[in-house]
C-alpha cells in the first residue's frame, strides 16, 4: 500500500485540551473536526481552531486530487518551551509508527509553532508549509482592547498584576513590622528557585484541588483550619517575642519558633484533609482519599522530623536532644513512609478493583488521548489499556492522577520518558519521550 502524506497541523500550547477539553493528538478528518469546532466554540478569538479547519480543507483538496493522505493534529504543552516540543515529539513518533507517511504537509498558525519546524523536519519530509493568518484591523487604538482581553486570562493577569500586587503587600507588611527589605528579597529568591525547579506547578497543582465552596462538607474543615492556622501564627509571634528577650543567638530563635507553630499548622492542615475526605466518601470518589491519606502521612513524618530536628538546634528545656536522635528520627521516618506508601497503594488497589473503570478512556494529565481501559490485573497492580489499533499494555495503579469521566493518568509511572511502553507491548514505539499510544476514535470524548 502506497504510504500516505500527512496534513500536520500543531497546536503547540495546546489549546484544544486546554479550552476545548479534547484530547491530542486528533488523527482523521471528523476527530480534527470535531476537535476545532470545540475549541471555536469556546475560544472564537483562538487561531488553532482556524488552522485545523485550513487543515481540513487541504485535506479534502488533497483528497479530491486523490492523494493518500490523512491529516493529523499534534498538540504540546500550555507551558511551551521544552514540555510542548517533548510532547510532539512523543505525538509525531508515535504517528510514524503507526500510520508510516512518506511525507507532510504543515499547517500552523504562526511564530511560535514554527519554532517546532526543526523537529518535525529531523523525523519526516516536509513538502509544503502554510502560515494561516487570521484577518483583522491592524489599527493601534485596537492594541488597547488586547491588553484587556489578555488581562482576563487567569495566566497573564496572575503575572502583570498578580506578582506586582503581591510584593507590593508584603513590601507594606515588612516595613510596618520594621523589618526592612530583606524578608521581601529572600521570598522573591525562594519564589525564582521553586519556580525554576518546577516546584510552583506541582503546588499549583495541590491548591487546585482544594477549592473552597460553602456546598461541601470541606468548608468546616477550611474553617477550622484557618482558624488553628492564626492560631499558630500567634503562638510563633509569642515565642519569637520570648525567645528575643532570653537573648537567644538567631539559629536557636528560629529553631524555637518553628518548633512552635509546626504541629499547629499540622493539625489546621489535617483538618482541611479530613473535610477533603469527607467530601470524597459523600460523593462517592473514594479513590481521591488514598491522595489525601498520602498527603497526611507526608505530612506528619515532616512535622515530626521538624520537631526533633528544631528540638536539637534549641535544646533549651528537658528532654535534652541529641544529634543521634535526630539521625534516628529520620532513618525512622523512612521506614514509616515506607509502610505508609505500601499502605496507600493496597488501598488504591483495593477502590479501583472495585470501581469499574472498564470502558473509560485513559488520558495523560497533559491531555494527550493514550487508550481505552479493558481490564484491571488486581495480583500486579496494573490496568490494561487498548489503542484503537488493537494493541494492548499495561500500566501500574498508582499511575492513575484521578477518575472522573476519563481516567487521568500521571507520568513517570513505569511510562513516559523514557520510551519504556515499547516493551510493555505496544509494538515498536521508539524515541524518547515516548508517553502512550495515538488515537484516531471517531466518537471517543475526553
Amino acid at each position: 500500500m502506497k504510504r500516505p502524506i500527512l496534513v500536520l497541523c500543531i497546536d503547540r500550547d495546546n489549546d484544544l485540551f486546554e479550552k476545548g477539553k479534547v484530547s491530542g493528538p486528533l488523527v482523521g478528518r471528523e476527530r480534527n473536526l470535531q476537535g476545532a469546532i470545540a475549541l471555536s466554540l469556546a475560544d472564537p478569538e483562538d487561531p488553532d481552531s482556524n488552522a485545523v479547519f485550513y487543515a481540513i480543507k487541504i485535506f479534502d483538496q488533497m483528497r479530491a486530487e486523490n492523494y493518500n493522505v490523512e491529516v493529523v493534529t499534534l498538540t504540546g504543552d500550555k507551558k511551551l518551551g521544552f514540555r510542548a516540543d517533548k510532547e510532539i515529539s512523543s505525538q509525531l513518533d508515535k504517528i510514524i509508527t503507526e500510520l508510516n507517511p512518506a511525507s507532510c504537509v504543515l499547517i500552523s498558525d504562526g511564530a511560535s509553532d514554527e519554532e517546532i519546524l526543526p523537529i518535525i523536519k529531523s523525523r519526516l519530509k516536509v513538502d509544503s508549509t502554510k502560515i494561516v493568518f487570521i484577518k483583522q484591523a491592524k489599527e493601534l487604538e485596537k492594541t488597547y482592547f488586547v491588553i484587556l482581553e489578555k488581562l482576563r486570562d487567569p495566566h497573564f493577569a496572575k503575572t502583570i498584576i498578580g506578582i506586582p500586587a503581591l510584593l507590593l503587600l508584603l513590601t507594606s507588611i515588612s516595613i510596618y513590622l520594621g523589618m526592612g527589605w530583606m524578608p521581601i528579597v529572600a521570598v522573591v529568591a525562594v519564589y525564582a528557585l521553586l519556580r525554576v525547579y518546577g516546584v510552583e506547578d506541582w503546588a499549583m497543582d495541590v491548591f487546585r484541588d482544594f477549592r473552597f465552596s460553602f456546598e461541601r462538607t470541606s468548608w468546616i474543615g477550611y474553617i477550622g483550619g484557618a482558624t488553628v492556622f492564626m492560631i499558630g501564627v500567634f503562638v510563633g509571634y509569642q515565642t519569637m517575642q520570648k525567645g528575643i528577650a532570653l537573648g537567644l543567638p538567631n539559629d536557636k530563635l528560629i529553631a524555637l519558633v518553628v518548633g512552635s507553630m509546626s504541629w499547629i499548622f499540622f493539625t489546621a492542615i489535617l483538618l482541611i484533609l479530613v473535610g477533603k475526605s469527607i467530601d470524597s466518601l459523600m460523593e462517592k470518589k473514594k479513590y481521591r482519599i488514598s491522595k489525601y491519606m498520602m498527603y497526611s502521612a507526608a505530612l506528619a513524618l515532616s512535622t515530626l522530623v521538624i520537631l526533633v530536628g528544631t528540638s536539637w538546634i534549641a535544646n533549651l528545656n528537658e528532654p535534652y536532644v541529641d544529634f543521634g536522635t535526630f539521625l534516628f528520627t529520620i532513618a525512622f521516618s523512612l521506614v514509616l513512609g515506607y509502610i505508609a506508601t505500601y499502605v496507600v497503594n493496597w488501598y488504591r488497589k483495593e477502590v479501583l478493583t472495585e470501581m469499574k473503570i472498564e470502558g473509560k478512556e485513559a488520558i495523560s494529565e497533559r491531555g494527550t488521548y493514550l487508550g481505552k481501559i479493558v481490564g484491571i490485573d488486581a495480583r500486579h497492580g496494573k490496568i490494561v489499556i487498548q489503542t484503537i489499533f488493537e494493541k494492548r499494555y499495561s500500566l501500574p495503579m498508582s499511575a492513575v492522577s484521578s477518575i472522573e469521566e476519563n481516567v487521568v493518568l500521571k507520568p513517570g509511572e513505569g511510562w513516559g520518558d523514557g520510551g519504556s511502553q515499547s516493551r510493555a507491548g505496544v509494538g515498536g514505539a521508539r524515541g524518547a519521550g515516548v508517553s502512550g499510544p495515538i488515537s484516531r476514535p471517531a466518537s471517543s470524548s475526553s
